[in-house]
């Protein structure tokens, strides 16, 4: 059996999918939105999953070089968050992670939010390490 998905944005989502939840009634503003911090959370989760596989180890979220909301999360959206490794230096990964929904009882998919992360790679106490190479190299 083959779904058919109607897809708002003509762009499909770039990187792996990293998280996909449901979001809650209480993970709303006054206006019945979504917090944007609810979202930002869980993108930087996402992130910091794809930090961890790329670098083997643990990391820190030091910046968010940019974010674009574009349209509003509602309550009862899945929530999707996909990841994409730009750049890695020598202890830090720059990360995209778009956001999407399918919205609720529905099979409409949107972008609603995009950003670049930066995360570095940590050791035990804390400091600095480098970057492992990439599995396989």
């Amino acid at each position: 059996m083959t779904i058919e998905v109607e897809t708002v944005d003509a762009d499909r989502p770039r990187g792996e999918l990293a998280i996909r939840t449901i979001a809650m009634p209480a993970d709303t503003n006054a206006n019945g939105d979504i917090f944007g911090g609810w979202l930002m959370s869980q993108m930087d989760s996402a992130g910091g999953m794809a930090a961890v596989q790329r670098c083997g180890g643990r990391v820190v979220t030091v910046a968010v070089n940019a974010m674009v909301f574009h349209r509003p999360v509602k309550v009862g959206d899945i929530l999707c968050a996909y990841t994409e490794i730009v750049r890695v230096g020598r202890s830090s990964m720059h990360i995209r992670i778009e956001a999407w929904v399918r919205r609720f009882i529905s099979d409409r998919h949107e972008k609603v939010t995009e950003g670049e992360f930066t995360y570095v790679a940590i050791d035990d106490a804390g400091r600095p390490r480098p970057v492992d190479p990439p599995a396989g190299t």
